[in-house]
Parts: C-alpha cells; sequence; structure tokens
C-alpha cells in the first residue's frame, strides 16, 4: 500500500493571457511570466502536485482545457480570449 502524504498546501500563480504566446493548439504561458502568491516572479510550477485548478476571469475550468508542465501551461485556443484576461493558476501540492 502507497504512504498518503498528510500535509497538503496550495501555491497560486497569476499572469495574463496576453502574457502567452503561440495560436490555437500551441497557445501557452511560460511559468516564467507568472507572479507567485508573495508577488515574486516564478521560476518554474511545482514538479510533482495532487491536483491544479485553472482560472481563466475568476472562472475555474474543467481538467480538459489544459495542460501544465514544470515549464508552462498549454490553453488551447486561449489566445482567442482578451489579452488582459486574469489567468490564476492553483497547485495543491502534498
Amino acid at each position: 500500500m502507497p504512504i498518503i502524504k498528510p500535509f497538503l498546501n496550495g501555491m497560486r500563480f497569476v499572469a495574463s493571457i496576453g502574457d502567452g504566446t503561440g495560436t490555437g493548439p500551441t497557445f501557452a504561458i511560460d511559468a516564467t511570466s507568472f507572479l507567485d502568491d508573495e508577488g515574486v516572479a516564478a521560476t518554474a510550477f511545482p514538479g510533482s502536485f495532487a491536483y491544479f485548478n485553472l482560472y481563466l476571469n475568476g472562472m475555474v475550468q474543467t481538467g480538459d482545457v489544459s495542460t501544465v508542465t514544470t515549464t508552462s501551461i498549454t490553453i488551447p485556443d486561449g489566445d482567442i480570449l482578451s489579452p488582459g484576461t486574469p489567468v490564476i493558476i492553483e497547485f495543491v501540492v502534498n
């Protein structure tokens, strides 16, 4: 039986759609474009996490809307949104 880690912590990162590059299915925002909870520029997203939530303009998105790596988040067709649209990623890490 695997060991279950009892500790959970949330880490949030904020940017805007205008920070992204690419079009259509390749639209992505680099982790370094985000600020963390303390307002410091992020260097990478967590490499290990229980799950993450993506919020676009304050609305939580379904899990099939994006994919995330330690270096970026891909939001297919995110380029059709207004450049000022806030993007918040919340990672729950353990």
